[in-house]
């Protein structure tokens, strides 16, 4: 076994949720130390701007956004180091985590996870590309849909959260198409209805995008109907992808509580998980809001909850 590093405080992921934690962790006195993750800074670092989010009035580009966050971390007495935890063992009241398949091991007081979720996406090469450029492709309708107000845009999915971004888009968007592959929604019958009732939301049934169109900016989709076999081509400005999100949990499966979904539990009102000095926050527990601001707030709070665990059990401890 690699050698044990002892520590306070244990940050496991980047992002809005888990650089907040630091901020908060580090003006407490925990020395906090965050591990970046596989996708340092999160899902923000896919997005070009971010105009929802206060204190940036002029907006800011997702990058530039956790860079700040990170460096106002670091200046507050936070240890950023990159590498991804591997594996836990938070059998018996212990909490150690495996760093890079065991190049290290971490115990500590405790642990603040902020590991996020992973957006799934249909896997088209247009699809990525685009994304990756800020050319109009998405899987957040309510941090990008602003930049296509007034326009034409396109939501892929058929359960809830692509009803919800469909109604949402339908406020702002000239035409909202909603791409279905299926002859039926897997959403509730409620939003269903909402979306139905909406003169301009077209649901397109059977059918699935099969390129996204544009060179820099999208431009366009060519969706194929699976009954007649048929494509055309639909001229739209913003591409949004909502067949759900996948959470980055699966190293704490054995130890933790989930949904059947794969989603951190959190005690009511706080960030404690089912073991005494491991806490969640952003979007690893929350698959309702998944926003900045929001995963930003929940840095807070496990910030504040692992402080006043560690302050409980050095009291304890003194006694």
């Amino acid at each position: 076994m690699a050698n044990i590093e002892k520590i306070h405080c244990l940050i496991i992921g980047s992002g809005p949720a888990g650089y907040t934690a630091a901020i908060y962790a580090a003006r407490a006195g925990l020395k906090p130390v965050l591990y970046q993750g596989n996708e340092p800074g999160g899902q923000l670092m896919l997005t070009t701007d971010v105009e929802n989010f206060p204190g940036y009035p002029a907006g800011i580009g997702g990058p530039q956004m956790m860079a700040d966050f990170q460096a106002q971390a670091e200046r507050l007495g936070a240890e950023i180091r990159s590498g991804f935890a591997t594996a836990v063992d938070f059998a018996g009241g212990k909490r150690l985590v495996e760093i890079n398949g065991g190049e290290k091991m971490i115990e500590a007081d405790a642990i603040i996870i902020s590991t996020g979720a992973s957006a799934k996406w249909l896997g088209m090469e247009s699809e990525m590309r685009l994304r990756d450029c800020g050319g109009g492709v998405s899987s957040c309708a309510v941090c990008d849909g602003f930049f296509h107000r007034g326009k034409d845009v396109m939501v892929v999915g058929g359960g809830d959260t692509a009803a919800e971004d469909a109604s949402y888009l339908s406020n702002i968007c000239r035409k909202v198409y909603l791409v279905v592959r299926r002859d039926e929604m897997r959403a509730s019958y409620m939003m269903q209805q909402r979306v139905k009732s909406k003169a301009n939301i077209e649901i397109l049934w059977n059918t699935v995008p099969e390129e996204v169109l544009g060179n820099e900016t999208v431009t366009g989709v060519r969706v194929k109907n699976l009954i007649t076999q048929e494509t055309q081509d639909l001229p739209i400005s913003g591409f949004f992808v909502a067949i759900g999100h996948t959470p980055n949990t699966h190293i704490f499966k054995e130890y933790l509580e989930m949904d059947e979904t794969g989603y951190l539990i959190t005690q009511k009102g706080s960030t404690h998980t089912n073991l005494a000095g491991v806490f969640a926050c952003g979007d690893v527990q929350d698959k309702t809001y998944r926003q900045a601001i929001t995963a930003a707030g929940t840095g807070c709070m496990a910030a504040l909850d692992a402080e006043r665990y560690l302050a409980t059990k050095a009291v304890l401890a003194a006694h």
